[in-house]
């Protein structure tokens, strides 16, 4: 058995179709939950769906040790958010019970139209100090939440698996809640990138 296992082969050449989706400037910071190809819109299934207005939905990153986000971003699908109220993203920790470290500030009734990427500042910039899974979240109120860009996920099948997309809190408005309490696994994960 090789380092790489049972791989034989050059694994920078395995992997060179990334290059195609990674940032022209290999300096330029940035942290995804999911590649960039393979994602679908939501708004097609019934069954998997990303946001239910008042309720967070929050997706694991994996953030090192020094990174800097300064900014969350998700793109919406076919359907645009039909007369907002509330709507914000958040960053939560890496603890056992996720606590809040940032959010944006509320959007209110600020349109987001559809198959459009919304990027928005934290409040407060946030240094990584311990390398880990955090949570990136979002919540919409609206009569018509968007729909979002990302993929379904299947929920943990074996003891000790993270979710890969979950619901937490009820009649959510302007504020984030302090912590992810007694979340519930969901079957579609958005696609976030933090920056």
């Amino acid at each position: 058995m090789t380092q790489l296992g049972g791989y034989t082969r050059n694994v920078r050449d395995a992997l060179g179709y990334v290059m195609a989706q990674e940032p022209s400037s290999p300096d330029t910071f940035f942290r995804r939950n999911l590649p960039r190809q393979g994602h679908t819109d939501d708004a097609g299934d019934t069954g998997h769906v990303a946001l239910v207005t008042q309720v967070m939905t929050s997706m694991p990153v994996y953030l090192h040790a020094g990174d800097v986000i300064t900014n969350l971003a998700f793109r919406s699908g076919a359907t645009a958010a039909g007369t907002p109220t509330n709507w914000w993203f958040a960053l939560y920790s890496n603890a056992a019970t996720p606590a809040l470290l940032a959010q944006t500030a509320d959007q209110l009734t600020a349109a987001w139209a559809a198959n459009t990427t919304k990027q928005l500042a934290l409040a407060t910039v946030q240094t990584i100090r311990e390398s880990g899974v955090y949570w990136a979240a979002i919540m919409v109120k609206a009569t018509t939440v968007p729909t979002l860009i990302g993929t379904c996920v299947a929920p943990a099948i074996i003891t000790g698996e993270r979710n890969l997309s979950q619901s937490s809190g009820a009649a959510l408005t302007g504020t984030a809640p302090a912590t992810i309490a007694t979340p519930t696994a969901k079957d579609f994960a958005p696609y976030v990138v933090l920056n």
